[in-house]
């Protein structure tokens, strides 16, 4: 299988192209190499291939330096392809809604003109990068109401350290469960309204073509490779940075916050298992899209990842500084167990193992970072 991995340089990209190799398959990638996530002169991103905790070296059968938003460079390096594995997009809460345009038109515009060309060059198959983010909160249950969904956190909530959303009906304080993927949508921030979107786009692609179109909503990856010092990754990567620069990692809120970290490895994995089943006709019939959630199904707070980080690198223990950014939430972890019924796919890297991978690998600079 020839498979076409937009950003396919990136974080998850590169990993998903090094499994589809170890798999026996062909990748094709489509990069752009913006210089806010690649290190320079590195055109698979990987920054230090000869140092211990570095990602192995990327085996790329065709590398096309292009932004998925032109379309020409999206028909070349579609040539010959047998399916898309869609990666490339901004990501990350960003710093403020002036940045709106740039998220709509990388991830929606890129993800529209992708599609276009796949239908021109008669490619049908598609695994796309989706998100929890989708979400908003997750699933809440309050003692006298049952499952409620919290509207947005109060600011003045959040100045005043009530971090926890209450029940909209009684104002109890709710237990956080499991988000299936029956949910309903209720992005947060612009991230998150653009994930969405792209979403409902592949469906539509894939109801106009007979094509099928398959969504992977990543929970919080982690992992070797990752970028430093950038505003645009994970909680993780802030953590592992800040270690990086001899600081202590800074902990929004009270560190309550649950999420589910998932490894790089293991969402390289959920790519390679959803594109073999799509190859196979044995993940959906055409004309058909689906979401799964992909997560590890082990929850852990953002204050336990910072601590975890920390005793692993032999660096300062974590400040937790009550800080608060409007467009988060307060708990999201969702049920993979959709993924592992219908695809076979379980994550398989234990938190502990995965974090201590993380506390001792090199991480990707970026070319404008004075790191």
């Amino acid at each position: 299988m020839r498979v076409l991995v937009t950003g396919g340089a990136g974080f998850i990209g590169s990993q998903i192209v090094r499994t589809l190799a170890a798999a026996g398959h062909e990748a094709v990638v489509l990069d752009a190499l913006l210089p806010a996530a690649h290190p320079a002169g590195a055109p698979t991103g990987d920054t230090h291939p000869a140092d211990a905790g570095a990602p192995a070296p990327t085996p790329v059968a065709r590398l096309h330096v292009g932004d998925v938003r032109d379309a020409e460079a999206v028909a070349e390096a579609l040539r010959g392809v047998d399916a898309v594995c869609h990666q490339a997009a901004m990501v990350g809460l960003g710093k403020d809604f002036a940045e709106a345009p740039d998220y709509v038109g990388c991830n929606d515009l890129g993800t529209a003109v992708l599609l276009a060309a796949m239908e021109r060059a008669g490619v049908r198959d598609l695994v796309l990068a989706g998100s929890m983010v989708v979400y908003g909160e997750g699933r809440y249950e309050c003692p006298a109401h049952g499952l409620v969904r919290p509207g947005p956190r109060a600011v003045e909530a959040l100045r005043e350290g009530h971090f926890e959303p209450p029940c909209p009906e009684c104002g109890a304080p709710l237990r956080p469960g499991l988000v299936g993927e029956d949910a309903p949508a209720d992005p947060r921030n612009t991230y998150a309204a653009t994930k969405l979107a792209q979403e409902h786009l592949a469906a539509v692609w894939a109801r106009a073509t007979g094509g099928r179109a398959l969504s992977l909503r990543y929970h919080n990856v982690y992992g070797p490779g990752m970028p430093r010092d950038t505003p645009y990754a994970g909680v993780a990567s802030f953590f592992r940075s800040a270690l990086a620069r001899g600081e202590a990692p800074a902990v929004f809120e009270d560190g309550g916050q649950r999420r589910d970290f998932v490894h790089v490895r293991d969402i390289a994995d959920a790519n390679l298992v959803a594109l073999e089943a799509l190859r196979a006709g044995e993940a959906r019939a055409p004309g058909s899209f689906a979401a799964y959630n992909t997560g590890s199904g082990h929850p852990h707070t953002v204050g336990e990842m910072a601590q975890a980080l920390a005793d692993a690198y032999g660096g300062p223990a974590p400040v937790v500084t009550g800080e608060f950014r409007l467009g988060d939430v307060r708990h999201i972890t969702a049920s993979s167990a959709r993924v592992a019924r219908e695809l076979g796919w379980r994550a398989r890297v234990p938190f502990e193992e995965g974090v201590r991978d993380f506390a001792t690998a090199r991480m990707r600079t970026p070319a404008h970072s004075d790191a």
